[in-house]
């Protein structure tokens, strides 16, 4: 087994939030190491989502979702133009198609304002059909800060700003066991080519496997790990063009945000995701991406609910994702589980879990918020060392 010698961090998982805390621990002065498990960044969430700029609309008003993604979707902005990422704020319309839906669209405008965003403007059924003649609507919701990004070329330029600030990224190279010693954790990597080093933190930013991760955490208490649970998202992908210019999107469901449009940087069309909760205690060697064709009926009733002329027959399928919950069908949605020593009490680990949507949106905020936790722990370790 290769030696490696000590680092500050060690990031588990380099989808685009596992690299955002690798970017600004890096950028911070830390050394850092990024283990990924497969053989490129971004191959899990990351790669199978909406790639929405999400304005900040739902979350509960003081909660990490509500206040990382109204702070992440400013510095990704900023980011994007500053990197040359591509992204479009095309804006979103939250639709109400009736009367009896105008209240649930008041209280999400509501709550919004309570979140930090302010520039939601109500409109009125002339208004919403004056930008999007197609729809079927009685009241709307326009965010013109909502949008779309390319999330490979964001984990591109994330990646590359950690490495040139000096971490290591290390493919096929699954967390094996960590196992806390004196001040460090001893971390052995899996893979065909294992390696060992010690590192001061380690940051579990593992996705659908961040509870495993957790669990390998020898002496991290498994109270302290919230069990997972998973909802599969299929989509599909429209035939034809769309007669829309900005994400449309219905009232949101158990699970979800409901069967909403989104366009693609060159305009296409694509629908999802929907929700499909799998077993409870799912096995990940059981998971599976396939999207059944036979889903394209239950989509099309859904669309025909704000776009009753969508031609019969123009859904294709396009992909899936697996969105990590900590909630399951029926209960409230959960927050962003992020929390460091002062929380769950073990020196040198920050966990990650159920980093759903918006965590794309959010994903700078998360590494800034990750940086600012190993900062705090740090300064209190030399503050008030043992």
């Amino acid at each position: 087994m290769a030696e490696l010698d000590r680092v500050d961090a060690v990031v588990v998982g380099a989808g685009v939030v596992g690299l955002a805390c690798a970017r600004a621990l890096a950028q911070a002065g830390h050394s850092v190491v990024i283990l990924e498990a497969q053989h490129s960044f971004g191959t899990g969430v990351s790669s199978r989502n909406s790639e929405v700029v999400h304005a900040g609309l739902y979350y509960e008003p003081g909660s990490l979702k509500a206040r990382l993604c109204v702070r992440g979707r400013e510095l990704l902005q900023a980011y994007c133009t500053a990197y040359n990422v591509p992204m479009r704020r095309c804006g979103k319309l939250l639709v109400a198609t009736g009367a009896a839906e105008v209240p649930a669209l008041q209280a999400i405008g509501s709550r919004a304002a309570a979140c930090g965003v302010h520039d939601l403007q109500p409109l009125s059924r002339t208004e919403a059909l004056a930008l999007e003649p197609a729809l079927a609507v009685h009241a709307a919701l326009w965010s013109p800060s909502s949008g779309i990004v390319d999330s490979h070329g964001l984990m591109t330029a994330l990646l590359g700003d950690a490495q040139n600030a000096g971490a290591l990224f290390a493919v096929a190279s699954p967390l094996a066991t960590a196992q806390s010693h004196g001040d460090d954790w001893h971390v052995c990597s899996g893979g065909q080519e294992p390696f060992e080093f010690a590192a001061r933190w380690i940051v579990n930013a593992a996705g659908l496997q961040a509870q495993a991760v957790a669990a390998a955490l020898r002496g991290f208490p498994a109270a302290a790990i919230p069990p997972r649970r998973l909802a599969k998202g299929h989509y599909f992908a429209l035939a034809t063009r769309a007669p829309f210019r900005h994400l449309i999107y219905p009232l949101p469901v158990d699970g979800g945000l409901g069967v909403h449009l989104t366009l693609d940087l060159a305009g296409a069309a694509r629908f999802g995701p929907d929700v499909q909760w799998l077993p409870a205690g799912v096995a990940d060697a059981d998971l599976e991406y396939g999207v059944d064709p036979a889903r394209a009926a239950a989509f099309e009733q859904a669309i025909r609910h704000w776009w009753p002329t969508l031609p019969a027959g123009q859904l294709q399928p396009a992909y899936s994702g697996i969105r990590p919950k900590l909630s399951g069908p029926g209960e409230a949605a959960a927050d962003f589980h992020i929390e460091g020593p002062a929380t769950h009490g073990v020196p040198g680990v920050v966990q990650l879990l159920g980093i759903e949507s918006p965590g794309l949106t959010a994903s700078l905020a998360i590494g800034e918020y990750v940086a600012a936790l190993v900062a705090a722990a740090d300064a209190d370790t030399h503050t008030n060392p043992d």
